[in-house]
């Protein structure tokens, strides 16, 4: 033990440099699981769940998109990104630009320095957001939720969006998008301050992704007819395990944002799991009511949208709200899939492939109004930086007109600023596949299959697939080279 002692000393290793006074180990380890849980419910979770859910012949390039944003987010985040979102501000809803890179900004006590509350005569009413570890794990954190939400945004646009386009659309949007919506409510902008209620993303994620994948999924066009028509998942097995991976990491994805391992934060979890269960066994009942069957792909539904409600109001609410908000979002958001949907010509004349706009910002608005009506003042208090605030049943009213109001804002600006990114990125390559791609699907986007099986309906071409041959073939085509990354040995 001496000798280990005098070599750590010789080689000018000191432990105590690396754990300054303000540093809380306890949650800085939960801060980086949590991060680290949601990061795997992109990546393998989405990446899983949008790549078995589509059909045969998109499977690569749906998993692809969710692969590519997570990666593109990363370097956008770390280069300037975190400080428009959570850095000093530049506007009201926006922060400067800058670089997250430098170890000295990075090894530093986290802070989020527009967060300082005052109250209405100048005094100040709560202090800056500061949690007991460094910056970096701040900037990991905040960054895999940037990510997730460009990954649910893509969900809309499976099977036919140009994948140069959606190379350049993933930083655009990212940058003139969400970093507005995160500054505005959580990084110290003019809805933070108004006491607008988000605790975990239901409008900076949730809503904005499902109105911007609406959005975009208007600007670059529907699937081919023949897609539109019959889209069956090509694996529903593994659709439930990225299914289960996206559950399993909500509790990093709720359980983070008090950003400590309070007790909120075990609040949040359990919340979260309460709600999704309540929604998953809503959705199916009314699928067994209503169709008489209970669909696998409606359970996932159900728990996507019990999940993303309580989101906005996961440490803010009591249980027995989180079983409501779970009646809510797995009812209303049903309804509008299988019947409003079904009775607009509006939402039947844009091609939201995986329903996002349902899933995600009806189930985000129910989420957030939901919250303004339940939000229990003493868990307010545990959270928020606004004295008193609390719910529509605890008395304030005025709370709910704020949910509202926040959700307004989020809804018009994806809106608008989605419909200039793709008009813009429409400059440069189109944003719809050509038809022939769209008609062969991941070979003639990526070159490359999902499954050592020939295509939808395509006729087995031994020359290109490769595997079994006739004695006439392999007298033929012995000597040709194979055509597949992989030799048929």
């Amino acid at each position: 033990m001496a000798d280990a002692t005098l070599y750590n000393m010789s080689a000018g290793y000191s432990p105590g440099l690396g754990v300054p006074d303000w540093l809380n180990k306890g949650d800085n380890a939960w801060q980086m699981i949590s991060a680290t849980l949601v990061g795997m419910q992109s990546v393998p979770g989405l990446v899983i769940l949008y790549g078995s859910i589509v059909k045969k012949k998109w499977a690569v390039n749906s998993a692809f998109m969710a692969l590519y944003a997570y990666a593109a987010v990363w370097l956008c985040w770390v280069t300037w990104g975190y400080k428009m979102s959570f850095g000093h501000k530049l506007l009201p809803f926006w922060g400067k630009a800058g670089p997250a890179l430098e170890h000295g900004f990075l090894l530093a006590q986290a802070a989020l320095p527009q967060t300082m509350h005052f109250h209405h005569n100048g005094t100040m009413e709560a202090t800056a957001i500061m949690p007991a570890y460094p910056m970096a794990s701040m900037v990991y954190f905040q960054c895999v939720f940037a990510a997730i939400t460009l990954i649910l945004l893509a969900g809309s646009l499976l099977g036919r969006m140009n994948f140069i386009a959606w190379m350049i659309f993933v930083p655009l949007w990212l940058t003139f998008s969400y970093t507005i919506g995160a500054f505005s409510i959580w990084g110290g902008g003019f809805l933070f301050h108004w006491g607008v209620m988000d605790y975990s993303g239901g409008y900076v994620i949730h809503l904005s992704s499902g109105v911007a994948g609406f959005t975009a999924a208007y600007w670059v066009g529907p699937r081919s007819t023949k897609d539109r028509e019959r889209f069956p998942p090509n694996n529903v097995l593994l659709m439930l395990t990225g299914a289960g991976l996206l559950w399993m990491g909500w509790a990093g994805f709720n359980g983070g944002d008090p950003y400590s391992a309070n007790v909120d934060s075990s609040l949040a979890v359990l919340n979260t799991n309460i709600c999704a269960a309540t929604s998953l066994l809503v959705w199916t009942c009314l699928d067994v009511i209503f169709f008489k069957k209970p669909s696998v792909i409606g359970a996932v539904q159900g728990m996507i949208t019990g999940l993303v409600c309580i989101t906005p109001g996961a440490g803010l609410v009591q249980g027995w709200a989180a079983i409501v908000m779970g009646i809510v979002s797995g009812s209303i958001p049903w309804f509008t899939m299988m019947v409003v949907h079904k009775r607009s010509r509006l939402l039947q004349q844009v091609d939201d492939t995986l329903g996002v706009f349902h899933t995600h910002a009806v189930a985000g608005f129910l989420g957030g109004a939901t919250t303004g009506l339940f939000a229990h003042p003493s868990l307010c208090t545990l959270f928020l930086p606004v004295s008193n605030s609390k719910g529509a049943f605890y008395g304030s009213g005025m709370q709910f007109v704020r949910q509202v109001v926040g959700a307004l804002f989020i809804i018009s600006w994806n809106v608008v600023v989605t419909s200039l990114v793709c008009l813009a990125v429409r400059f440069i390559v189109p944003l719809r596949m050509p038809d022939d791609e769209l008609t062969i699907g991941d070979d003639a986007v990526h070159g490359e299959e999902a499954y050592a099986l020939w295509g939808d309906g395509e006729k087995y071409d031994s020359t290109k697939h490769g595997g079994w041959y006739s004695d006439n073939d392999m007298h033929h085509n012995h000597n040709k080279a194979p055509s597949g990354v992989t030799q048929n040995v």
